[in-house]
């Protein structure tokens, strides 16, 4: 394996399981605490995730289309499972910024005490679109995975 695949297997399966492991076993519980909580550890998230998922993210679209243009010359199925992933990571990204990026904004600067009255309609709006956003990131994964067996 060449020194490009290696660290795109390794970021984006840190992203991708970071991201699936939020969305599938940390934010269920999250859903379950009180009002106040649930806002507080959000917020809290935010300020871990909030930093460090915009810039791995880009990264995974950054690091799977140049391993996409890298392999150009192998054809057939490994070509189009690579940019499979490149397409999968991309959209992941881009239906964060659309959807997730505002939500999370708010999100930052509600009062957990005193929240507005859509709060958790607008908490399961984000939830939604962080399902998609984990699942899109879990399929290019496991595309870029198999696209580097292909190739070997």
């Amino acid at each position: 394996m060449d020194i490009l695949g290696f660290v795109a297997l390794a970021v984006t399966g840190f992203t991708s399981c970071a991201e699936f492991g939020s969305y599938a076993f940390v934010h269920p519980v999250v859903r379950q605490l009180p009002q106040e909580h649930h806002i507080r550890v959000e917020q809290g998230l935010l300020k871990t995730f909030g930093r460090v998922m915009p810039v791995l993210m880009t990264l995974c679209v950054i690091l799977s289309i140049s391993y996409a243009i890298q392999m150009n010359g192998v054809e057939g199925t490994a070509r189009i499972v690579r940019w499979a992933a490149a397409g999968s990571f991309s959209a992941a990204l881009l239906s964060t910024i659309i959807f997730n990026v505002l939500i999370n904004l708010a999100t930052g600067r509600w009062s957990a005490d005193n929240p507005l009255e859509q709060w958790k309609e607008t908490r399961n709006r984000w939830e939604f679109f962080q399902g998609l956003r984990s699942w899109l990131l879990l399929i290019g994964f496991v595309l870029l995975c198999l696209a580097m067996t292909l190739h070997s």
